[in-house]
């Protein structure tokens, strides 16, 4: 058997090369397309045309999809690598590289699902046969012959297994297991009983569960230990966020306003609003939001409309915000306004950090200049989504942050990174719960006289659930050791959002369609699930807006 394992991450690193050599031959195509002139081998000097970049959208976001494969199977291989160097590649676990190998080697040249009926294929890329036959043969060929029957002895042993077995994630940080079992064994006692009753009664998530969250450092995890908090890194709090959003996304979700907050006023703030904000995030004292998005700008905020008026010692807040998550329960706004009508762009805004009162079910928005309401969502309910408008609410000066004007949108994308690699996060944990749902009821639902498990198609569904979930952690925890080592990894986290959205997606639209017309019923986890899953292809950027940064990013020969 170890034998065989070692022929295995052979075979997978002759494959890897195969897809690593398509894949700069789908850049150098794309180069040639919309940075005429540049170098198609390296990087193209800065000078992608913009018309010419968004008229072959279709071709660069096919790039970034190929690109997102690509990676994920070599942080797939990776990880095998380093639990094989462990003494911890098991059976489960090569099963699951090879799936995922063989699987995602297919796609590659038969079609990547970007969305329901759009599909990124190489002749989008303008690639001909000659250009994908390194997939089609040799290693990655011989993969890609055998997904299929790699799939289904997965879903043998995931079945043999039972639940909870699902593959070593790699951890190998007595530290960062340590703390993924805390949190583990608090969410499965405090969040995943009682989380289908918070969906179905639309409740916020009760304060003692905040509390106990901010006890065990869950709002700190990536505040420096000077300010009062953990000091733990991404990796950390991507490790914390799985556990959390397996039990409840909502749960897995209230670290992302502190999380931002924090690295907001860390990066950006004065000494003073460092020693004031930090160590009140950190202990859960000040529950923050984020307040960005306007009803009619979205992902564009270079025409967001929301002004700051100075007004001797205050900013006058006027305009409207939407999708303000937790808004009502929060003590502190991160604020993004426009503080120079004259200029339109970026340049013109700058970022507050604007206190407020708590609200309350009957007084959501308790403060002189502001008032909201509540949008109901289909899912994602534990904290609740708000409209708020502002009417001359006032921000002390004090609360610009760093105390320069116009330097809110730099400041803001100092912290995209960070978001995303802790929303890839928040994905895993939503796709695992998916997945640990759907295998419990194919071990115990028995139709014509059989477990669901005995049917290859439910067997199979299964094993590229588990295999897809393992691809878009390792993934994550990639991007975020990129973060902790202080590399830039724009890329790498839209690499990792952009996967892991798309699997907890189909792994919940598997796992209902596994549990059949019983999933369809509010009674049975799946059905919160499936609402929960499909929003993370859409906030902290769009899957669109993803695939469009990482093909950018290609292009320009960046990271």
């Amino acid at each position: 058997m170890p034998t065989q394992r070692t022929a295995l991450l052979a075979q997978t690193g002759r494959a890897l090369g195969a897809a690593e050599m398509f894949l700069a031959a789908g850049r150098a195509r794309l180069v040639v397309r919309v940075a005429p002139g540049g170098n198609p081998g390296g990087n193209p000097g800065g000078n992608i045309e913009p018309e010419r970049f968004a008229t072959e959208q279709l071709a660069a976001h096919a790039l970034a999809w190929m690109a997102t494969y690509v990676e994920a199977l070599r942080q797939m291989r990776n990880w095998a690598v380093r639990l094989d160097e462990g003494g911890k590649l098991g059976e489960i676990e090569a099963l699951i590289l090879e799936a995922a190998f063989g699987e995602y080697l297919a796609q590659l040249t038969g079609g990547i699902a970007m969305a329901q009926g759009e599909f990124a294929r190489p002749q989008d890329l303008g690639l001909d046969g000659g250009e994908t036959a390194p997939l089609r043969t040799g290693a990655a060929g011989s993969l890609s012959a055998g997904a299929a029957a790699a799939r289904l002895q997965l879903g043998t042993r995931l079945a043999e297994a039972g639940e909870g077995v699902f593959g070593d994630l790699g951890i190998d940080d007595p530290t960062l297991e340590m703390v993924r079992d805390q949190v583990r064994r608090f969410a499965e006692r405090e969040v995943a009983p009682y989380a289908q009753q918070w969906h179905r009664r639309d409740e916020l998530i009760p304060l003692p569960v905040i509390e106990e969250l901010a006890r065990i450092g869950v709002f700190g995890m990536t505040i420096p230990e000077e300010h009062g908090g953990l000091g733990l890194g991404k990796t950390a709090m991507s490790i914390v966020s799985e556990e959390l959003s397996r039990a409840y996304i909502g749960v897995g979700s209230l670290g992302t306003r502190s999380e931002i907050a924090g690295e907001l006023i860390r990066l950006n703030g004065t000494d003073a609003q460092k020693a004031r904000w930090l160590p009140a995030i950190a202990s859960g004292a000040v529950l923050p939001t984020a307040v960005f998005t306007e009803p009619n700008t979205g992902s564009d905020l270079a025409s967001l409309q929301t002004r700051a008026v100075r007004d001797g010692e205050v900013y006058r807040i006027h305009g409207a915000k939407t999708w303000i998550t937790h808004g009502a329960r929060s003590d502190l706004m991160t604020l993004l306004a426009r503080t120079d009508p004259n200029e339109r762009g970026y340049a013109g805004l700058s970022m507050f950090l604007a206190e407020k009162p708590r609200g309350s079910d009957e007084d959501p928005f308790p403060a002189a200049g502001m008032s909201g309401t509540e949008i109901p969502v289909l899912g994602y309910r534990g904290m609740k989504e708000y409209e708020i408008a502002f009417d001359g609410f006032a921000v002390p000066a004090a609360g610009l942050l760093g105390g320069a004007e116009g330097q809110g949108f730099k400041q803001l994308m100092a912290t995209f990174e960070s978001a995303r690699v802790q929303t890839a996060a928040r994905a895993v944990g939503v796709a695992q719960n998916a997945l640990e749902l759907g295998l419990a009821y194919a071990l115990e639902r028995v139709q014509f006289g059989e477990k669901l498990i005995a049917f290859p198609r439910v067997a199979g569904k299964l094993a590229l659930m588990a295999a897809e979930t393992m691809a878009a952690r390792q993934l994550t925890y990639f991007a975020a050791r990129e973060k902790d080592g202080g590399r830039r990894c724009d890329i790498e986290a839209g690499m990792a959002k952009l996967l892991a959205a798309r699997v907890a997606w189909s792994n919940a639209d598997n796992a209902l369609q596994i549990h059949g017309g019983n999933g369809y019923a509010l009674e049975y986890p799946i059905s919160r699930v499936l609402c929960d899953a499909r929003i993370l292809n859409i906030f902290e950027g769009a899957a669109e807006i993803q695939a469009q940064i990482i093909a950018r990013g290609l292009v320009a020969g960046r990271n």
